[in-house]
């Protein structure tokens, strides 16, 4: 009786064994070895795994690897490999006790595969997987699998020497496979901050599926590399280490495309298309540089990845937006090899006019350089202008012939450094919101700070043209021109573009008179020349005082002769109160407005003029000025020294608020 109870007791235990067993699997790692060598011997590659082998037969019979390593036995180099954290495969018992595996789903954990970035294309390598079985027999061992999904998986890209490292991260997948070998994958990941969602459909041909065409359709939402989806059908092929993507129709957003494409993934990838679009928007990230009054962007501008792929590309499109920025039409061919990229545009149309030219981006080095050559013709400056810089004040058709070289790895940097030569021309414009000929107005009264600007203020301009020699940065000028109805402008001067500040003297003149330039009488000149100093959103605008004090005779002869035109007729500077106050155009040439300083300022200044020249010339005598009374005579004795008690510097100071 005692051996009954122990041996109903131990057929208990075996049973509880077998059911836990059922439940949490058999451990199998007997199994491990005659899976690495069937896979090593099917593909070639080495499969290792580091992991438990599960064998579970609840709910239905499944297989689980742990730590998996997939990977070329002859590449040494660790960085192209596929680890897998963990790989269930769950099968039916009737199709494996037939010798035809049916799996009915296969989930694949935590997968990283590593793909080594190459700077050089190399020969390719003769596999050495062994030769594929014949078809009749493939078909009778190949493992049919109805469902594959993988979680939270990760591609990384890197190049060690050159510390390198980029990742797509948080793939999941989750692919059907029909029974007439339709397949549709449905999918998400990230790249960086730049989230991706993919729809894969396609029929894929019974093997060997080299040199059969594979219709495939895809569907790709990325919203931070292109504002709309993207869909779009093509026939794929493989030949070799080359897939071929032929036939190539689709949508980008509203617009259609249409081309071809090849990519050879032997090594070094070679990516060769030729793609015509409708409309192609390219979405750009936000830089904090296209305002005048900030500095550049430090942010450093990555372009490493243009030495890992190689490119022969022709793209055109009816119309082309990158960022704010458009296009119409555009045509370009590019090749990139060794991480130079070289980039021709002809009869690209911008803005309502034409571009044509090269862009050399060379960033095989650690330091990037940057070539344009590029001639502008017809081109509407403001929206080219707000587009690429975000400045909205010049308007009119832009000439321009750009001759530009650079280095660096940021906007600052670019800036800081560029060289080169530049002539621009704009004709038939207008200076938004500054008025040019109030601004001349002002400058007698104080220094200005800024540009003075108003929203209804505008200058209108014939032409504004300049020619600029850049070094390191600094654009200088000799030439600067401009000429507009009632007002013009000479000087020369430079531009820090790095600074992102202007130094320039210029000598500006009014035409008082509707009837505008070319006509019998000049225009009218200050008498002083104009410094332009400080940062180019709000710089110092001020008389050239030493030019007053070198030749004062002249500079108050040239003052009565501009106020003329400037202040009334009589010449007396009796209407500068009106001029100050008012809301003078230089549209309209008008100076007209209340006095809002006092009716009592021209008449006060004008006086003081007056005495200045009587002063100026007790101490240097000149030629009277027409209208003037003439000097004392040799022989009259000199005005008492109390008389002369307000020295020169002391009227210039009243007259210029300084």
């Amino acid at each position: 009786m005692r051996a009954l109870k122990i041996a109903g007791a131990a057929v208990a235990a075996l049973i509880v064994v077998a059911v836990l067993l059922l439940l949490i699997g058999v451990p199998s790692d007997f199994m491990t070895s005659a899976v690495q060598s069937r896979v090593e011997r099917e593909t070639g590659y080495r499969l290792t795994i580091a992991g438990t082998t599960k064998i579970g037969v609840w709910p239905s019979l499944n297989v689980t690897l742990n730590d998996v390593t997939l990977q070329d036995p002859k590449d040494r180099d660790t960085s192209n490999r596929l680890t897998v954290g963990s790989i269930q495969a769950d099968m039916t018992l009737a199709s494996v006790w037939s010798g035809h595996p049916h799996i009915t789903e296969l989930v694949i954990a935590r997968p990283v595969l590593s793909v080594p970035l190459l700077r050089e294309r190399t020969a390719p390598r003769v596999s050495s997987s062994n030769a594929a079985a014949p078809s009749g027999e493939a078909d009778t061992n190949a493992v049919s699998i109805d469902r594959v999904k993988i979680t939270d998986g990760t591609i990384v890209f890197s190049n060690l020497r050159d510390r390198v490292e980029n990742r797509i991260e948080g793939i999941s997948a989750d692919a059907l496979i029909g029974a007439d070998r339709n397949v549709k994958v449905t999918g998400s990941a990230h790249a960086g901050e730049h989230p991706l969602k993919f729809d894969i459909k396609a029929t894929v041909p019974a093997p060997p599926i080299e040199r059969q065409n594979i219709p495939l359709e895809l569907t790709l939402e990325a919203p931070n590399l292109l504002q709309s989806p993207l869909s779009s059908k093509a026939e794929v092929r493989l030949n070799g280490s080359v897939v071929m993507i032929n036939g190539i129709t689709g949508t980008l957003g509203d617009g259609a495309f249409n081309g071809w494409a090849s990519v050879d993934i032997a090594s070094k990838p070679l990516v060769k298309l030729d793609l015509d679009f409708q409309r192609l928007d390219v979405a750009t990230a936000s830089t904090p540089a296209g305002s005048p009054s900030q500095p550049w962007s430090n942010a450093s501008i990555d372009l490493a990845g243009l030495n890992y792929v190689d490119l022969q590309a022709r793209i055109s499109a009816d119309q082309l937006s990158i960022g704010s920025t458009h296009v119409a039409p555009v045509a370009t061919e590019a090749t990139l090899a060794s991480g130079v990229l070289k980039c021709r545009f002809a009869n690209l149309g911008a803005y309502g006019g034409q571009a044509n030219g090269d862009l050399i981006i060379d960033a095989s080095g650690s330091n990037p350089s940057f070539t344009l050559r590029s001639d502008l013709a017809g081109i509407r400056a403001l929206p080219l202008l707000q587009s690429a810089a975000d400045f909205d004040k010049l308007d009119g058709k832009l000439q321009a012939k750009l001759a530009l070289r650079s280095s660096g790895a940021s906007q600052r940097a670019i800036m800081s450094n560029l060289d080169g030569t530049a002539f621009v021309v704009f004709q038939d414009g207008a200076i938004r919101g500054i008025n040019v000929a109030q601004m001349i107005r002002s400058l007698t009264s104080g220094t200005l700070s800024g540009w003075q600007e108003g929203k209804e203020q505008a200058t209108d301009l014939t032409q504004l043209s300049a020619s600029f020699h850049i070094e390191k940065g600094q654009a200088t000028s000799s030439d600067l021109n401009l000429v507009g109805p009632l007002v013009r402008v000479t000087g020369a001067g430079t531009v820090d573009l790095g600074e992102k500040s202007l130094a320039f003297r210029v000598e500006p003149k009014l035409v008082m008179t509707t009837e505008g330039q070319g006509r019998t009488s000049d225009p009218v000149g200050l008498g002083i020349p104009v410094v332009i100093d400080g940062p180019w959103a709000q710089p110092r605008i001020y008389p050239d005082m030493a030019g007053v004090l070198d030749n004062p005779d002249a500079a108050y002869a040239k003052l009565k002769e501009m106020g003329k035109g400037l202040f009334g007729s009589d010449g007396a500077l009796n209407g500068l109160g009106g001029m100050l106050g008012g809301n003078g155009s230089a549209t309209n040439g008008s100076a007209g407005g209340n006095d809002q300083l006092g009716g009592n300022l021209g008449q006060t200044l004008g006086t003081m003029i007056q005495q200045g020249l009587r002063q100026s010339r007790t101490i240097s005598p000149a030629s009277p000025a027409p209208g003037e009374p003439s000097a004392p005579a040799p022989g009259n004795p000199p005005p008492p020294p109390s008389q002369d008690s307000q020295p020169m510097n002391d009227v210039l100071k009243q007259l210029f608020n300084r």
